[in-house]
């Protein structure tokens, strides 16, 4: 017996392509200075951690992540739910309860892990050592925090019942999300702008420390808004405050 199906092989491997295709291009245009929160000189001084290191565990992270999603399907027994033969809308229904449920487990487990001391001291504050954010540091995380999101991810596939198949989609586009929102940049007609509040002017708050204890949503801003978490972008001229407030002065910089 395969250790996967093709498409569960593709659902795995794709949307990871697609994060460091889609950061890269981000990349490339990090020169456009004026569309950007912050300079690279601001994101050397702020950051607690080099770009390097950065690399290095978000490969960890997804390589513990592609792992456990093979381990997952073998235990599945290459189950192909919900394949092909879904309607069209029974893939848009699938989608937005796969997105319900990522959105509020991402909430909720991000609030924990901030409002808990010691989980935000030895796990998620390995995160926040990006003051300025990038596009490829949207994985960065510890490893707890990325099985806490694993967790989430397969929820969202079991409760909505998508393929293999569409999960690939569904987490390509996720993850391109992800990507935009630590981009610290805002482009001219960038869609993701004009879709979601919840974009990279909202998450860029919450990475700074007048922001830690908002915008704690990851797709929508509902939860925020309901439980008295959000802040609003336009509350907050990031580029004027030179991203300010930032950590204090006596934290050292990690290799």
């Amino acid at each position: 017996m395969a250790l996967a199906t093709r498409d569960e092989l593709l659902s795995i491997f794709v949307p990871i392509v697609v994060y460091w295709v889609y950061s890269g291009m981000y990349m490339m245009l990090e020169s456009l200075q004026k569309y950007k929160f912050y300079s690279r000189k601001e994101e050397d001084e702020k950051n607690l951690v080099s770009r390097m290191t950065v690399i290095k565990a978000v490969l960890f992270h997804q390589t513990m992540l592609s792992v456990i999603n093979l381990l997952a399907f073998k235990l599945q027994g290459g189950s192909d739910v919900g394949e092909p033969s879904s309607s069209f809308i029974d893939k848009i229904r699938q989608v937005v309860v796969a997105f319900a449920v990522l959105d509020t487990w991402s909430y909720f487990t991000h609030r924990y892990f901030h409002t808990n001391k010691w989980l935000y001291r030895h796990v998620h504050s390995q995160h926040h050592r990006l003051i300025v954010t990038y596009a490829f540091g949207g994985h960065y995380m510890h490893p707890i925090e990325g099985l806490s999101e694993s967790l989430g991810s397969a929820l969202s596939v079991i409760l909505s019942g998508m393929s293999a198949r569409t999960s690939m989609y569904f987490f390509s586009f996720a993850l391109m999300k992800l990507v935009d929102d630590h981009c610290g940049m805002v482009l001219p007609g960038n869609p993701f702008h004009f879709f979601f509040t919840n974009n990279s002017e909202y998450h860029d708050i919450h990475h700074q420390l007048y922001g830690t204890k908002y915008n704690f949503s990851v797709y929508f801003t509902f939860w925020d808004r309901i439980l008295g978490t959000y802040m609003l972008p336009s509350s907050v001229d990031n580029k004027a405050k030179g991203g300010s407030q930032e950590r204090q002065a006596q934290e050292i910089k990690a290799d």
